[in-house]
């Protein structure tokens, strides 16, 4: 969980449950992040939110250099609370190479060959590293449970590829940026190609807070889950459809991805 969520998390999940976001999928990016989000999914505000929450356990590929000898069993532990839905965010970044890339390599891996030992879901970040990611993955098919690949912002060929190999597509606020050089445009044009139960929605909260949001200055500063259904409206939009549809179906998927029951 993201520290600038600290100060105010009952006001965010009073919000979220306002904005009718009734499930929440805490992300854990390193060890102590994963064990962060599991103390506030077991905790009291959680409890009186009326949101259910789940976690994930897993190293990004920006942390992959900070992994060692207790890392894997860290995240065993973790992902045996039954508040954990998935394995993740794991996965490539070619783009910024904050850990080396042989070294994000073998990261992934090994949360791959975990989620598989356990039955889990996997959680999956890839960004410029479409080929090698597929190639990484492919060794491991077929996977016992379901893979997103959250925040999807890649090419056509990247699409096809990772739908090929059965992957879910997680779509964020990234649609909702107008900026020509981003690439907002662009994403929104793939969405015919997702097929509709392979289609999920995301806030990647507290980053990419929907542009769509206007006029500017009343746009916040932080993402947080009561922003979803600017997303929601963008990317039915691009469908031509209805975001009352088109929730029911994103939300669906949510469900069958990580297991969540939400009433």
């Amino acid at each position: 969980m993201d520290d600038s969520f600290q100060k105010d998390l009952p006001d965010i999940l009073r919000r979220s449950a306002e904005a009718n976001v009734r499930g929440l999928v805490v992300t854990g990016i390193c060890v102590a992040t994963s064990a962060a989000a599991q103390a506030l999914c077991e905790g009291p505000v959680a409890a009186a939110s009326g949101c259910h929450l789940g976690f994930t356990a897993g190293v990004h590929p920006h942390n992959a250099k900070g992994c060692g000898p207790t890392t894997l069993a860290d995240l065993r532990r973790l992902a045996a609370h039954p508040r954990c839905v998935a394995i993740g965010e794991c996965g490539l970044d070619y783009n910024r190479n904050y850990s080396p890339p042989d070294v994000q390599e073998v990261w992934f891996e090994r949360q791959v060959e975990l989620a598989k030992e356990l039955r889990l879901p996997l959680f999956l970040h890839c960004r410029d590293a479409g080929e090698r990611f597929a190639e990484i993955l492919s060794r491991h098919m077929p996977l016992p449970a379901p893979a997103v690949v959250h925040c999807f912002t890649g090419s056509r060929a990247e699409l096809d590829l990772f739908l090929g190999l059965g992957l879910y597509i997680g779509i964020t606020g990234w649609i909702c940026d107008d900026r020509p050089e981003r690439g907002g445009a662009d994403l929104a044009a793939l969405l015919p190609y997702i097929p509709r139960d392979r289609l999920m929605i995301e806030t990647d909260a507290p980053y990419l807070v929907p542009r769509s949001i206007k006029p500017s200055k009343a746009r916040p500063g932080r993402n947080e889950p009561a922003l979803l259904p600017h997303v929601l409206q963008a990317a039915a939009d691009a469908l031509g459809t209805t975001p009352e549809e088109l929730g029911a179906s994103t939300t669906a998927v949510a469900c069958k991805v990580f297991g969540l029951s939400l009433g």
